[in-house]
């Protein structure tokens, strides 16, 4: 394991990894896109996914706000993936900076990705730090919220067929993640793929 990434193993082979890796690299099912209640993909990782993806997940977004309009801030949507090379992209709406309760909602909009996910029946998952881009959540904030939604999500539902979940950092959000976990230098049990503080094992 790297300085840039490492993993929490949970019970019945479920795995979360996180470190620097472009999000549309990822080696998952489907992956999340941080997206706005009118899946306007206008900037950030959303503009990334919308122009890699190609025309048919905006055309896919625009059907789904005409028919059932604006997306509330912790709910989540999947479309197509288009051109990228994923099952689907799933549409999480992360809460702003001074919404109120930032951290609750992050941790709601995860658990809404999951639970799609979930539905669809893929077996894993890759997501960006939601919120912490344009809606300029402190990245302290999601990494709390990452680490009770993932925990949450695997305890309530163990048969789940997600089984790898990845949180894709920039380099500047890996530097700020390894500072909130508190990575130690002690010596680790076999067992242990992580000394982080912030993201403990279960």
């Amino acid at each position: 394991m790297t300085d840039q990434q490492f993993s929490i193993n949970y019970p019945e082979n479920k795995t979360f990894k996180v470190g620097i890796r472009d999000l549309l690299g990822a080696p998952v099912a489907a992956i999340v896109n941080p997206a706005n209640g009118g899946l306007s993909h206008g900037g950030g990782i959303a503009a990334i996914i919308s122009n890699e993806g190609g025309s048919k997940i905006d055309d896919h977004c625009k059907m789904y706000i005409e028919k059932y309009g604006r997306i509330p801030v912790t709910k989540a949507v999947a479309t197509t993936a288009g051109l990228l090379p994923y099952k689907g992209v799933i549409h999480g709406v992360g809460p702003r900076m001074g919404d109120g309760d930032e951290q609750s909602k992050i941790e709601a909009t995860l658990m809404s990705c999951l639970a799609i996910a979930q539905a669809k029946g893929w077996d894993s998952i890759a997501l960006p730090a939601i919120s912490t881009g344009l809606f300029m959540i402190p990245k302290e904030v999601c990494a709390r919220a990452f680490k009770e939604a993932v925990s949450s999500f695997w305890a309530k539902y163990s048969e789940t067929p997600v089984k790898l979940i990845w949180l894709c950092l920039t380099i500047d959000d890996n530097r700020v993640l390894r500072i909130s976990c508190g990575r130690h230098k002690t010596k680790r049990r076999a067992n242990d793929s992580t000394g982080c503080a912030g993201f403990a094992r279960p």
